[in-house]
């Protein structure tokens, strides 16, 4: 099987590019090779592969400059996944997508599940919910998995920030007010290689059967000051955490209080899930 994989400087598409190993010939495309703003490209790189598989991991992720450029972030997070089905319709590919839980308004109560109906409060959120719409209205075979507050060792994210903001500082203010899980990129990446391999002994029948969308989360719940109170402990960090709310955190893009996903669809249906706090400490040893 040839696995055409975007993003793989990306955190999730660099651990899905070790994770694939053995499901088949990957092509890995970074953004130097296929950029998601050029949709010329990606329509010809599909086009020239003719993979059975695309693995989106390539994403605008950038919450807050999405603002100032909705139309960068709409072309690379909706339309360039739309051009990917539909070439994917036209040489019989599946596709697998990886959304976001910015797709939600946060008003809810408890966590989210697939069937709750998306409600973007930024540009990010808005663009990602688009780039779902254009892959299921493709009718190709599909999965489409969620996920949030994705963290690891490499690139830009909360975990890379709170310890390099430990080493210069007594105690740093973070967020309480906002609730979701912390999920290490790895665990995105093994969950996605655990379901493909499913999918490949499977075959058009799996693909009939399980197509859709799944939500892909750590299980358990923090806040962002939690999830630095974590990391200050498992780094073995003197650095105090400092709880403030949202409104002392003026941001360009909203952010929902409640970005929690309930996986039970997907653990249901292929593997488990590991608690946010022990994946943490896995990641940082």
């Amino acid at each position: 099987m040839k696995i055409l994989l975007t993003g793989v400087n990306g955190q999730v598409g660099y651990e899905l590019l070790r994770c694939l190993q053995g499901l088949g010939e990957i092509v890995a495309c970074d953004r130097a090779r296929l950029d998601l703003a050029n949709l010329d490209q990606v329509r010809d790189a599909v086009r020239a592969v003719r993979p059975a598989l695309i693995v989106n991991a390539a994403a605008y992720t950038a919450v807050d400059r999405a603002e100032s450029e909705p139309e960068l972030a709409l072309r690379i997070n909706a339309q360039a996944p739309g051009v990917m089905a539909l070439q994917a319709r036209d040489i019989g590919a599946t596709l697998v997508h990886f959304s976001t839980d910015y797709v939600f308004d946060g008003a809810k109560d408890g966590p989210y599940v697939e069937g709750d109906r998306p409600r973007p409060l930024n540009v990010y959120g808005e663009t990602k919910m688009l780039g779902e719409q254009a892959i299921v209205s493709s009718g190709i075979p599909h999965l489409i998995l969620r996920t949030g507050w994705v963290y690891g060792m490499r690139g830009h994210n909360f975990l890379r920030t709170m310890l390099r903001l430990a080493a210069e500082r007594d105690e740093v203010r973070v967020v309480a007010d906002q609730v979701g899980a912390p999920t290490w990129c790895r665990t995105v990446a093994q969950t996605t290689a655990h379901i493909l391999a499913q999918a490949q002994v499977g075959g058009p029948a799996w693909w009939r059967k399980h197509r859709g969308l799944y939500h892909l989360s750590a299980q358990g719940e923090t806040s962002w000051a939690g999830f630095a109170e974590a990391i200050m402990q498992e780094s073995g960090s003197p650095c105090r955490v400092v709880p403030i709310g949202t409104a002392d955190y003026p941001a360009q893009a909203r952010r929902p209080v409640n970005s929690r996903l309930d996986s039970s669809r997907l653990m249901q249906r292929f593997c488990q899930l590991p608690d946010w706090r022990e994946a943490l400490a896995l990641c940082m040893r």
